[in-house]
């Protein structure tokens, strides 16, 4: 999935146990962006304003990432430096948004996302993609991304070590952060649990443990 990539960037213990293990732990912050993101999409509708054409939910693949996925929203922008649409008069240039529950991240893996849509689009339409944006629900702004050939890079770096994870059915060990408080997984990731030390270690020291407290002879 597209979207994996977010997860990926955020924790790799987080995106396998999602992708490999299939497990999923819904929490007030998914329900929100669940609701969000359906607010933004009507599948597959679309609207003009002006010289700009907004698409909805516009499906997406990549075969060099090996990844599909949907694009919250697409706008298509009137520019003589564009490409054609099927069906539309003129050149577009394509500028994809990505809508967001909460605010801007110092990490990056919101652009990342929008780096990877922007990845399909390209080979999808051939053209090029250099700017995108995300839209954060809490702040009700987009921020505007330049989406670089290293951005880019990056993504595909990024989706071909998925890939890798997902052919050896890996699940890296937990290792845990202050970002484990907020994540939706947490009850099933267990990251405090690797501070317990192994059930052999304790079984061992169980039975190595006399029951009155005194030393074995």
């Amino acid at each position: 999935m597209l979207s994996g990539i977010q997860h990926f960037a955020f924790c790799r213990r987080q995106w396998a146990l999602i992708h490999i293990d299939q497990l999923w732990e819904e929490n007030s912050r998914t329900m929100e962006g669940q609701f969000l993101h359906e607010k933004a999409h009507d599948a597959y509708s679309s609207e003009s304003r002006r010289d700009v054409i907004i698409s909805r939910a516009v499906p997406v693949f990549s075969r060099t990432l090996g990844a599909s996925g949907e694009c919250d929203i697409v706008e298509f922008r009137k520019s003589k430096k564009g490409v054609p649409l099927h069906g539309r008069d003129g050149l577009y240039e394509v500028y994809p948004v990505e809508y967001k529950r909460g605010a801007p991240k110092d990490e990056d893996m919101d652009i990342l996302q929008l780096a990877a849509q922007a990845v399909c689009l390209e080979e999808m339409l051939g053209c090029e993609i250099l700017q995108g944006a995300v839209f954060y629900a809490q702040t009700r702004r987009r921020l505007r991304a330049e989406l670089t050939e290293e951005l880019k890079s990056r993504v595909r770096e990024l989706f071909l070590e998925m890939h890798t994870y997902a052919h050896r059915g890996y699940v890296p060990k937990a290792k845990r952060t202050k970002a484990c408080n907020a994540c939706s997984m947490k009850d099933l990731c267990l990251p405090a649990l690797p501070r317990c030390g192994s059930a052999k270690a304790y079984v061992q020291a169980s039975l190595n443990e006399p029951a009155d407290g005194g030393e074995i002879e």
